[in-house]
């Protein structure tokens, strides 16, 4: 088996006949989709919906093609300028239609209502388009003129996307000093994974210190990019960052607000948790943060690559076998791309391609248990993405909330089938503790990223924060959101300097989606095991439903009430059990 993956069924290389003729191409459907915003008074409305949507989707389809070529060939190789250059290119070439098409929805925007459903009852097309038009026309009071909507893209080079890059920058190239070796921050920041709880700690030390080295510079870039979102929000009339995030989610506040109800609620028992294993390791006062990722039991197992495309086909096939047999084409089809190497970036992604009906996974596979959890998760957005490829181009993409629910299902039928079939009580702590240590993120470390992005968009309308308020604000957070279960003295004052979610100018609080994905996929997995079979063709429906529903209707397929703080309660009250294990476990009854 290939261990990296392969783009040929998107295009050879950059010389490829076929590359260079989808540039081309997407020149020529940038000059019509001008051409066509610059004659829209010269045809009737039921003309213009059936010329633009037509060509928006074939751009779609070329850009998804295009940008997935060259952003797969750099996250493989970030050394590839090449890659890199091409990508600068692509956004360039794309914003060359962002005012036209500013003109063509607000165009769309201002049919009569009656009239679009008129047209819509008439034509197959807009009949599939009926939320995605629904949208444009919800979108369009906060759609500035054309001209402005091509400055502000413009200007984000250089400004919110800058800043950005800066940061990316300093956290990427700082060096913290590690028992006198000069280390990554990546590098530092994962020997909190190590077994020996001196490494743990001198990391930890040698991290925070290498902060000091780069907070001041950060600290502008985050300022700068909350002021940019905030302006941006008065000038398209939303209230805050937070409306317009939760705008572009398809998603209610009510529903937010229920989610955060609940974890409040529940949030003790995960404190309960921590001082549990602050305990178990010895300490007395509350578990150091260092000690967080403190591995615990033993599941030394290692597994090759066809280990565990055969363990994750016997546990998907038992589940779904539509889902098991799309995961043995991407092994077999080389759609993964396993092992770490010089110059591939860390971590794991999947990215799907609509244009070929294909999707890419980029982990960095070592062989241990959480390689595969890993592996199965980002075969979840696979199979999410496989559900929605089966829409029209303009209705495949879906929301940052729901984003995480296919993923976290997947993990919860791994974690829960590993626990159930465990041999000894090593590998029953080494499960319950991973899944617990997971969980404790999406629920305390993601409210304290709420909750400090909440009081930053506040205070910076009115004044600068420098790196020594921004550290004090984090405090503030982790205090609500982790409570006594962290030892006071050892919280994470520079967490906003490491954490990328935070510097998307165009994507604010990029963190309480994980929460919703999360306990979203528990509460559904929770039905799986009350319905069996039945469930699945409910499952899939909500997931093809997730780019042309809002979050609400695309629960309610499922039968689920998100707006109910009980769902939500339900979803966290299911991880009772596995705290009292791990308490049982440790002999911390």
């Amino acid at each position: 088996m290939n261990g990296e993956w392969s783009l040929n069924a998107l295009y050879s290389g950059y010389e490829d006949p076929a590359y260079l003729a989808d540039e081309q191409k997407a020149d020529v459907l940038g000059e019509q989709i001008n051409a066509l915003a610059d004659t829209l008074e010269e045809r009737n409305e039921r003309e213009n919906l059936l010329a633009a949507l037509p060509l928006l989707e074939q751009e779609a389809d070329l850009y998804d093609k295009l940008f997935n070529f060259s952003a797969l060939r750099q996250e493989a190789n970030t050394a590839d300028e090449k890659s890199a250059s091409r990508l600068g290119s692509l956004s360039q070439k794309n914003s060359r239609t962002t005012k036209a098409k500013t003109r063509i929805f607000s165009y769309i925007a201002r049919i009569p209502e009656s009239e679009m459903e008129a047209l819509i009852a008439q034509e197959p097309l807009l009949q599939e388009y009926r939320y995605y038009l629904q949208c444009i026309r919800e979108d369009d009071r906060y759609l500035l003129n054309g001209d402005v909507e091509e400055a502000l893209a413009k200007y984000g080079m250089s400004g919110g996307d800058a800043w950005s890059d800066l940061q990316a920058y300093l956290t990427s190239s700082v060096k913290a000093d590690y028992q006198g070796k000069p280390l990554t921050l990546s590098a530092v920041r994962n020997l909190a994974y190590d077994a020996d709880p001196e490494v743990r700690r001198q990391a930890y030390e040698a991290e925070l210190a290498c902060y000091e080295k780069i907070k001041d510079a950060v600290a502008f870039s985050l300022n700068s990019i909350k002021m940019q979102a905030i302006s941006e929000c008065e000038l398209r009339g939303f209230a805050s960052p937070l409306e317009k995030t939760l705008h572009e989610s398809r998603m209610r506040r009510e529903t937010l607000d229920a989610l955060l109800e609940a974890m409040q609620e529940y949030m003790p028992k995960f404190w309960e948790y921590l001082r549990a294993k602050g305990r178990a390791l010895g300490h007395a006062d509350g578990l150091p943060w260092y000690d967080l990722f403190a591995p615990m039991g033993s599941n030394g197992k290692k597994y090759t690559v066809e280990e565990a495309e055969a363990y994750l086909l016997q546990v998907f096939g038992a589940f779904n076998p539509k889902m098991a047999e799309i995961m043995h084409k991407a092994f077999r089809e080389e759609w993964i791309d396993f092992f770490p190497r010089e110059g591939k970036v860390g971590g794991a992604f999947c990215a799907g391609i609509p244009a070929i009906r294909q999707f890419r996974i980029l982990t960095n596979f070592d062989g241990s248990f959480n390689s595969i959890t890993t592996l199965g998760h980002e075969l979840g957005h696979g199979y999410h993405d496989f559900m929605v490829q089966e829409n029209r181009p303009l209705n495949r993409s879906y929301s940052m909330p729901v984003a995480e629910t296919a993923s976290t299902f997947n993990e919860n039928v791994i974690l829960e089938e590993a626990l159930e079939k465990a041999e000894d009580k090593e590998e029953q702590l080494a499960l319950a503790e991973g899944e617990l240590m997971e969980v404790t993120q999406i629920i305390c470390d993601i409210y304290s990223r709420f909750l400090f992005e909440q009081e930053v968009c506040a205070r910076r309308k009115d004044e600068f924060l420098f790196a020594d308020q921004l550290c004090e604000l984090m405090l503030k957070a982790q205090r609500q959101a982790y409570g006594n279960g962290i030892a006071a003295d050892t919280l994470h004052p520079y967490m906003w300097v490491c954490k990328s979610h935070y510097y998307g100018p165009d994507l604010a609080f990029y963190n309480f989606p994980y929460a919703f994905g999360g306990l979203f996929a528990r509460g559904l997995y929770a039905k799986y095991r009350a319905e069996g079979k039945n469930f699945l063709p409910k499952y899939d429906a909500m997931l093809r439903a997730t780019p042309t529903a809002s979050v609400e209707e695309a629960a309610a397929i499922c039968g689920v009430d998100v707006t109910d703080k009980q769902f939500w309660l339900s979803s966290l009250q299911s991880y009772t059990p596995t705290i009292e294990l791990f308490k049982q476990l440790t002999g911390q009854c």
